[in-house]
């Protein structure tokens, strides 16, 4: 027993000095190639603008976003020697007119920025096949949205996809009043709605897909997205747009390279683990590391709806839940003059008495706050 004893406190002094010899590891953080140029998008040959996105990275040490290189000369050209110019269409966003490309040339892409030309090596067209269908399943945790297709030619093989989403959503309350700067007045609920919205989200990870190791050229229910259970993306109805591109080999690699590097970041052309090798250089500097592959082909896209009536006992959970409005008297209307604090509807009580106004934090009632209240041209 005392053998025990002795050894139980040992075991006890070994946990106190290793506790107390614990020290936060602060990793040195160095900003190098903190400014690098991202540049995102296609030549597009199948009748669409082609659009392509600069910017540069930020220091690791700094948490934010990307920043838009804006003032950029971009262009491209084809093997026949025709020059397209892209304009600048927002901060960062170059587009094309509508053109139809020959598909049977091949284009490259030049940009100009601060001074520094940048370029591509002469690239093939990859068509892209028609996408067979965009489904979409419940399991357990959420729901997943697949998509199927096929080449008969088998010339295709290797694809990638990226989506956007768009949803109908409410916030906690409906707003029937509004503030003036003097008093309250009633909302006009045709130009004034902050109750009903809808978000909208685009792809952040990688979706690549080879069928290489199959005799057939087919893809069949490959999962995009699995939104979990509860999102609000299903308060009422939820669409997807997904886009379907044909890679070459080597754009396969350089974006199968890209999902594993960022499986666990949560966003793609941000700070690596490891080095990706684009196609794109620095005309006078090719050791410069340029981040981005450019392609050229055709978009095929199908767009699909969900109905939250369609699903099984979808409960949705509120991101930001809020809690019973309070009671705002005559008194203290000018409570509403904080513009982070909105008025609902007026309040009576059970004899119909007028006491006051309903009142609660404007994340509870305006929902433009996290999306628009102008209805998408495509919305059923």
């Amino acid at each position: 027993m005392k053998v025990f004893v002795g050894k139980f406190y040992l075991f006890l002094l070994l946990v106190f000095l290793l506790g107390g010899c614990k020290e936060r590891f602060n990793p040195e953080l160095k900003d190098t190639n903190a400014r690098l140029l991202v540049v995102e998008g296609m030549i597009s040959v199948g009748g669409e603008r082609t659009s392509i996105k600069l910017s540069r990275t930020v220091p690791v040490s700094q948490k934010g976003n990307r920043v838009p290189e804006v003032g950029a000369t971009v262009s491209f050209e084809s093997s026949a020697n025709q020059t397209y110019t892209l304009t600048e269409s927002s901060p960062g966003t170059y587009q094309s007119a509508v053109l139809n490309l020959d598909p049977n040339l091949k284009y490259r892409l030049k940009i100009v920025s601060k001074g520094v030309e940048y370029i591509t090596d002469f690239l093939e067209a990859k068509l892209s096949p028609p996408i067979d269908d965009v489904a979409w399943k419940e399991k357990g945790n959420g729901l997943e949205i697949n998509v199927s297709t096929h080449d008969d030619t088998k010339k295709t093989r290797y694809y990638r996809w990226d989506f956007d989403e768009t949803w109908i959503f409410y916030s906690q309350y409906a707003s029937t009043l509004i503030w003036t700067g003097n008093g309250l007045r009633l909302r006009d609920p045709a130009t004034e709605n902050i109750y009903q919205c809808w978000g909208s989200a685009g792809s952040t990870n990688v979706n690549v897909g080879s069928t290489m190791k199959l005799s057939d050229d087919v893809i069949y229910q490959k999962p995009l997205i699995l939104i979990p259970k509860g999102s609000e993306r299903f308060s009422l109805k939820y669409s997807i747009l997904v886009r379907q591109y044909a890679l070459t080999k080597e754009a396969f690699e350089f974006w199968e390279n890209l999902g594993k590097n960022t499986e666990n970041l949560g966003s793609i052309f941000d700070a690596q683990p490891s080095e990706l090798t684009g196609n794109i250089r620095n005309v006078k500097n090719p050791n410069e590391p340029v981040l981005g592959f450019i392609s050229v082909g055709s978009i095929q896209s199908k767009r699909i709806f969900i109905a939250r009536e369609q699903l099984d006992n979808w409960l949705v959970v509120k991101p930001s839940p809020c809690f019973q409005m309070d009671t705002v008297r005559t008194a203290n209307i000018r409570n509403f003059a904080n513009p982070e604090y909105m008025a609902i509807e007026e309040i009576y009580n059970g004899g119909g008495i007028f006491i006051g106004y309903g009142g609660a934090p404007r994340r509870c009632v305006d929902c433009t706050i996290r999306g628009t209240n102008i209805k998408p041209s495509f919305w059923q």
